[in-house]
């Protein structure tokens, strides 16, 4: 090759890499600059539990909707009467940061596993489960049939940590699990929560599900429960296309964030 052909050859080699790395740091600078997901702005339906403080077991339920992502926030029917953990409330891990101080105080309670509280958040509901065959004429979430071989598991040592899973399509490596079509009528029907996923970090709770309860008063062992006649509307009522979310908080923290997470305005018989 002539000198002048490789004089050319190698400018146009640079001219290249230049511009793939311009074009690099252009994607990626467009990457950063881009929004990222927000599953609670993005929300149509909102489930909004408060309780008095963070050790109350009792409290209340309101639903919300909305026509889009922007649109203002109107209530859907009438309060309810839930319970909580039998230990109250502590920060969780959900779609909205909790931990660092980006919210709360120091001394606030943080949920950890087998501690007895619910967690405290904004948290995704991914799914509804039930013991029947199949789901209830006009339910819309997906639906899991709690067979025998379902099984929650709780081992913070397990590969399947807080995870849903049929134990004959997988190789158990875990020591403690909840049998989910044994709790009797607790699970007859209810919802996944999504707290502590991807990751699920070992030790900071699992298992946690919207179900019925045993009776006014009487506290999950980290759940959100209800009557039966109370939680069967609300399950029919939500639709995965309108990404439903559980907003839970003790009403004085609900009422310091609200604004921040752009969360609707409490019923009065919630700011209780």
């Amino acid at each position: 090759m002539k000198a002048h052909c490789l004089r050319k050859f190698f400018v146009l080699r640079t001219l290249l890499a230049g511009a793939v790395l311009l074009a690099a740091s252009a994607g990626a600078d467009a990457a950063a600059a881009s929004p990222r997901p927000d599953p609670l702005r993005a929300s149509t339906q909102m489930l909004v539990v408060t309780t008095p403080d963070w050790n109350a077991v009792s409290g209340g339920l309101q639903r919300y909707q909305r026509s889009q992502p922007s649109g203002r926030w109107k209530r859907v029917g009438e309060p309810v009467a839930i319970v909580v953990g039998k230990n109250g409330l502590g920060w969780g891990a959900g779609v909205e940061a909790t931990g660092g101080g980006s919210v709360g105080g120091a001394d606030d309670p943080v949920k950890h596993e087998g501690d007895g509280r619910s967690p405290a958040g904004a948290f995704r509901i991914s799914a509804g489960f039930g013991y029947a065959e199949a789901a209830p004429s006009g339910w819309k979430l997906s639906y899991i049939r709690l067979t025998p071989g379902i099984e929650c598991v709780d081992d913070a040592a397990s590969h399947y940590y807080n995870k849903v899973v049929d134990r004959g399509t997988v190789t158990p490596d875990w020591n403690s699990s909840e049998h989910m079509a044994s709790t009797g009528e607790y699970y007859r029907w209810g919802a996944v929560v999504d707290h502590n996923v991807n990751p699920a970090v070992p030790g900071s709770g699992s298992c946690i599900f919207i179900h019925i309860w045993g009776g006014p008063g009487e506290g999950t062992t980290g759940c959100t429960a209800m009557a039966q006649g109370t939680l069967e509307p609300i399950l029919a009522w939500l639709d995965p296309a309108a990404k439903p979310v559980l907003v839970q908080l003790p009403v004085g923290e609900y009422r310091r964030v609200r604004k921040r997470w752009k969360l609707p305005r409490l019923a009065k018989s919630l700011m209780r």
